[in-house]
């Protein structure tokens, strides 16, 4: 019997490489060959689940496609390393789940832990015997999982986003909770107030807000550093500790350095504010970023992949701020007709460094130009952070 992988990205080409063994099926490949660690690679029509004992997709591979709906024997990543995962935390939600890792490995290294996941690093290359994996976990790899569990689950708050691919936000939500039926008596889960009414045996702290969630784990918030909406990252990174070390490390935890695409500030050569927010990519982030800068005129560059989401409750929003957009992307026919709909000045530029000049003639020293989309990117780049990068060379050569 065949060992199967569905997709060849990053997470599978770390366990192809790894373990080897595989037969790995992807649209791309037209005919049988092999790859560099004497894996087989087929075309999709080659799959035969009779043969095969174990399928493992890519996270984010469609949940519909022809290889999902013929599989047998079907296993997450998680759930493949679940026997020799060490003690984890899982971190969920649909903003904050990077930063939200990246400070919680800031605050636990010391303790030896290990992070990865969809921040980057796939489990093939964590260490098994690490005292801890703090993963940033995905709603794709969520639906995909059905027998792993964290000891700790930090989920962020929830709003829509990947409808596309879920097929609702109902399903979306219910990926992520699903982890929570699976816990222990022994285990703990961090919630919005929501979802308090979720079954699960776990230990379930619930929150409001970042002040609420800091009262409850008694987190002095005024020793942060860090401001909304990076705030209650923060705070959940510093109350993970707290669950397992029973400390607050304020000191280090401020020491952490954001990573770029996010909120990211900088000044063309006439001093003026342009703003790379290119990972917001659903509306409750871009909300996150207008809220941050609405006591400014905002030029907001928007648009791009919107992943099957209504944005009708964002254009709402923005008709109480002094905003005018300028649509980018392959949604930019949709993004028009709400801001027609709702009564928001607009302009459609189709191609982001169009949206960057329109921006240039009308840009004063008092108001900002930002760069937060609200949707995916690769429509038009090879990544968000691709977008980013066009976006400051585009305000560079202004």
């Amino acid at each position: 019997m065949k060992k199967s992988l569905f997709g060849y990205g990053k997470t599978t080409k770390a366990l192809a490489k790894k373990f080897g063994g595989f037969d790995i099926y992807d649209d791309c490949f037209s005919e049988i060959s092999q790859d560099e660690f004497g894996n087989t690679l087929l075309p999709v029509s080659e799959f035969d689940e009779e043969l095969s004992k174990l399928e493992i997709p890519s996270p984010g591979f469609p949940r519909e496609h022809t290889l999902i709906l013929r599989a047998k024997n079907l296993q997450s990543e998680y759930d493949f390393f679940y026997d020799m995962m060490p003690r984890s935390v899982w971190i969920s939600g649909t903003n904050g789940k990077t930063t939200t890792t990246q400070m919680s490995q800031q605050l636990l290294a010391k303790i030896g832990s290990q992070m990865g996941a969809n921040v980057g690093i796939p489990l093939a290359e964590l260490d098994s015997y690490a005292k801890l994996w703090i993963l940033e976990t995905s709603s794709f790899t969520l639906h995909y999982t059905h027998i792993a569990k964290p000891e700790i689950y930090a989920l962020l708050p929830i709003t829509p986003d990947h409808i596309s691919w879920h097929g609702s936000f109902q399903a979306y939500v219910r990926d992520k909770l699903s982890v929570l039926e699976r816990m222990c008596e022994n285990d703990v889960a961090i919630l919005p107030e929501l979802y308090a009414k979720t079954n699960s045996k776990a230990h379930i702290i619930t929150y409001k807000n970042e002040e609420d969630l800091a009262q409850k784990f008694g987190i002095d918030s005024r020793r942060i550093h860090f401001k909304t909406p990076f705030l209650l990252d923060a705070v959940m990174a510093l109350s993970i500790e707290k669950i397992l070390l029973d400390t607050a490390s304020y000191e280090l935890l401020n020491d952490f350095v954001m990573e770029k695409n996010k909120l990211e500030e900088f000044y063309d050569r006439y001093n003026r504010l342009w703003v790379n927010d290119t990972k917001a990519t659903n509306e409750d982030a871009l909300m996150q970023a207008l809220n941050r800068y609405k006591d400014k005129k905002i030029h907001l560059i928007i648009g791009g992949d919107d992943k099957g989401v209504d944005l009708n409750e964002l254009f709402k929003f923005m008709r109480g701020l002094n905003l005018q957009i300028y649509v980018i992307g392959i949604s930019s026919d949709k993004m028009m007709a709400y801001a027609l709909k709702h009564g928001i000045k607009a302009v459609k530029c189709e191609i982001l460094s169009k949206a960057v000049n329109e921006i240039s003639k009308e840009l004063k020293k008092e108001e900002v130009a930002l760069l937060s989309p609200a949707c995916a990117s690769l429509d038009q780049f090879n990544s968000y952070a691709h977008r980013g990068e066009i976006f400051k060379e585009c305000v560079k050569a202004l």
